[in-house]
């Protein structure tokens, strides 16, 4: 087998002989932060999420739907900080799914608002993504996934047929009067 990046390249057959547990999910997520306030105005303040717990002033909880935490912050080993440079290795970023394209719509909405800056924002067929950083420069996706029905018919030797492709920012955004027409004539998603 040819030499990758040192490390053989192997099949995908080969690399999974026994597949995970289909319910396994990626839980939660805590980022070393160098200001904790200015990670909870960002992470509760602009994309609204809720602070469960906090420890002091070196570490918060912060969840979606009450949940205990999807996301902790803290300053344990970083405390004023800075962000890795770049070329370095780390977390690339981190993927926080909405459940609706209304909800990624609205978190569109409030970004613009706080005047959060997009570094992307990408239509993947299987998705919808925007693309991000948060005040310590560590990496978001903010995404909703479409029905599996819809997304795309895979290539040969694929599983799923992703794609990257432009997101139209402009539909997206149509979708907050669509569904507050919806939710005044008392329609559903």
């Amino acid at each position: 087998m040819a030499e990758q990046g040192g490390a053989e390249a192997v099949a995908a057959s080969e690399l999974t002989p026994r597949p995970i547990d289909p319910g396994v999910e990626i839980g939660h997520v805590h980022l070393k932060v160098a200001d904790l306030e200015r990670s909870l105005g960002f992470y509760c303040g602009v994309l609204g999420f809720e602070l469960m717990a906090r420890y002091g002033a070196e570490a918060a909880f912060v969840s979606a739907g009450g949940y205990h935490h999807h996301i902790g912050l803290n300053t344990w080993q970083s405390k004023g900080g800075s962000p890795p440079p770049f070329g370095t290795t780390g977390l690339f970023h981190v993927a926080i799914r909405y459940p609706t394209r209304p909800s990624l719509a609205d978190a569109l909405r409030r970004l613009a608002e706080a005047r959060v800056p997009l570094e992307g924002a990408s239509d993947h067929g299987v998705s919808e993504a925007l693309y991000l950083s948060d005040p310590d420069e560590n990496g978001l996706e903010l995404y909703w996934d479409r029905p599996r029905e819809a997304w795309p018919q895979p290539g040969p030797g694929d599983k799923v047929g992703m794609f990257t492709r432009p997101l139209d920012l402009e539909s997206l955004l149509a979708e907050l009067k669509a569904d507050s027409v919806g939710a005044e004539s008392g329609e559903e998603d």
